[in-house]
């Protein structure tokens, strides 16, 4: 069966509907639809929402919150039976996370309205890529999702948590299972180490047409089934990749080296266990596509007023290009002016598109340097290219002055496709001090004279140094990242000793 032809006349109405979108009036509408569905919730009374009219009484009345602030007020005494809680009704879900940041567990609710929304923005993907590939069969065969187990933890009678990819594909509708990949009994499994390996020899006997997870991970899968391919490309037909969760730049190169003999072209898409944000509906430069009819409401908040006691808050109808701003979602699974973690750039308004540029917890300034994860990726992208090197992962973090040092500097462990040789490894280390000076003023000026901060100090590790560091944390495969930029100095304490372990091995 070819669904095909069904998804070009769905593709061909969708974009006829978005062409025609005012991006103000849809969220205006959206924040009016959630606020009178959630008017007699506990959080919707303690709000006053029946008397919220525009976005500027909602703003009035709800403060930002971050994950913390939700759980301690509202969700924690009653989890896990959210009745009426923040959102109407019994939250059936919750997404299991702990972000890459602060390594504790959040229980982040996922609804039925939810997971529609998910499944819109994942059909908006198949939109962009029938537009860009008009010829495409993409649903004559399997579309892979390498995402985390379907078993999910029963917390309470119908009420279940887990990864969010296992939630979405457990609730998948009977016409998303005739397509997808893997079938339920390796979708349950939960060693994540032996789902690869089996769904790695089960997918050659598959016809894979899409294929979408976390570049790193995708990586480890398509290197084992090409081995058990016998070293030959393991997708002919692939036509899809769609990455998200990570910048993809220090990863292109080798997916276009394992996928150069199928015809699979690359989409960024920015899904979080909160709501699926966006994806690339252009090129792969021009940012990511703001969903903005997907049930729900979106605010951007400067991430240099994160701390004020009255942050600036902007909407779809006031944002400006170039500014970084930290991204707030008030949601149909009961999230309100809710601080996921993330920060943004938009790179045009007319649609509105946006670049990931990090994390709101997830920058270094151990010296003033104020580096974020952006400046970091572009530098390392820029720095491996120019050595002639392929990056799997990496961390950075802070060497601090002592006894035996005068300055400070900082040191990034890094796992390339192979063990570079020393000239390669001078090579990227200078790189890498250029090009953060080119991204980052402040960092330039701490490297100046050579008198404020040392230059980087580069750490090569073995391949599968990183795999195996986030197997002891509990945090293998599916949906977990490896943190980029590591601030906090007993994570850093841990990945040193971890890495410098395995490099004497």
């Amino acid at each position: 069966m070819d669904a095909t032809p069904f998804l070009r006349l769905y593709s061909r109405l969708r974009r006829r509907r978005l062409a025609e979108l005012n991006p103000q009036e849809s969220q205006e509408a959206i924040l009016r639809r959630l606020l009178h569905q959630a008017g007699n919730t506990r959080f919707g009374r303690d709000h006053g929402f029946a008397g919220i009219r525009t976005v500027q009484d909602f703003q009035a009345a709800v403060p930002l919150r971050h994950y913390e602030d939700f759980w301690e007020a509202y969700w924690k005494d009653a989890f896990p039976l959210l009745d009426d809680v923040s959102w109407p009704g019994r939250i059936p879900w919750f997404a299991v996370t702990s972000g890459t940041t602060s390594g504790k567990t959040k229980y982040i609710p996922v609804t039925d309205r939810m997971l529609a929304s998910n499944r819109k923005a994942g059909l908006d993907v198949i939109t962009w890529h029938l537009q860009a590939h008009p010829e495409s069969r993409l649903f004559a065969g399997k579309s892979f999702m390498l995402g985390g187990s379907t078993a999910l933890e029963e917390e309470a009678p119908g009420v279940y948590s887990g990864d969010i990819s296992g939630i979405i594909t457990g609730a998948m509708p009977w016409w998303g299972n005739l397509f997808a990949f893997p079938d339920k009994q390796l979708a349950l499994l939960s060693d994540w180490e032996e789902k690869l390996e089996r769904t790695a020899k089960a997918s050659l006997e598959a016809d894979i047409r899409s294929l979408s997870g976390t570049p790193s991970w995708l990586l480890i899968l398509l290197e084992r089934a090409r081995e058990l391919n016998d070293g030959k490309t393991p997708y002919p037909n692939l036509e899809l990749l769609a990455h998200g969760g990570v910048n993809f730049e220090p990863y292109r190169a080798r997916f276009e080296r394992l996928l150069a003999d199928t015809p699979a072209s690359f989409r960024e898409v920015y899904p979080a266990s909160e709501a699926f944000i966006a994806a690339a509906d252009a090129g792969p430069y021009d940012g990511l596509r703001l969903n903005l009819d997907h049930d729900v409401f979106y605010e951007f908040v400067p991430v240099e007023e994160l701390d004020s006691d009255s942050p600036t808050r902007h909407w779809i109808g006031n944002v400006e290009t170039g500014v970084n701003y930290a991204i707030a979602v008030s949601s149909c699974a009961g999230a309100w002016a809710y601080l996921i973690g993330d920060t943004v750039r938009f790179a045009s308004l007319d649609p509105p598109r946006l670049f990931v540029t990090g994390r709101t917890a997830y920058s270094l300034s151990a010296f003033g340097e104020h580096l974020i994860a952006e400046e970091v990726e572009n530098a390392v992208a820029g720095a491996a290219n120019s050595a002639g090197l392929g990056v799997s992962d990496y961390s950075l973090g802070a060497i601090f002055p002592d006894e035996n040092r005068d300055k400070g500097h900082h040191r990034i462990y890094i796992e390339f496709e192979r063990l570079p040789e020393e000239a390669q490894a001078q090579r990227f280390g200078e790189e890498l001090d250029r090009l953060l000076k080119e991204e980052n003023d402040d960092y330039a000026a701490h490297r100046a004279g050579g008198t404020g901060m040392g230059a980087p100090e580069v750490r090569p590790v073995p391949p599968g140094t990183f795999a195996a560091w986030m197997k002891k944390r509990g945090r293998l495969g599916g949906q977990n990242k490896v943190p980029r930029l590591v601030s906090d100095p007993e994570l850093f304490a841990d990945l040193q000793e971890f890495c410098e372990l395995a490099a004497e091995r």
